[in-house]
């Protein structure tokens, strides 16, 4: 499994407080929001939090939002595109 991916998952998990979801139930490509997960908009503000602090990553465009936080995998995506470089 991609680590990213994985720690994601669990970071979600723990970010959200979410009592009754595992990581291992968030499917990769499962919607985050409506009828996949069911998050809300607060629970966005908090997935930005956490690009903030764990990825040091900030949201350029705020209608970048709804495509980013699609699916653990999108999320996975634009970190590796966003994400400093440590070389």
């Amino acid at each position: 499994m991609d680590t990213l991916i994985a720690d994601l998952k669990k970071q979600i998990v723990e970010q959200l407080n979410l009592q009754d979801i595992k990581p291992e139930d968030i499917g990769d490509e499962q919607p985050l929001f409506v009828e996949g997960l069911g998050l809300d908009s607060i629970d966005a503000l908090e997935l930005i939090v956490l690009l903030q602090q764990h990825y040091k990553i900030k949201l350029a465009n705020a209608e970048d939002g709804p495509k980013v936080f699609y699916s653990v995998k999108t999320m996975a995506d634009y970190i590796r595109a966003h994400q400093p470089k440590n070389d």
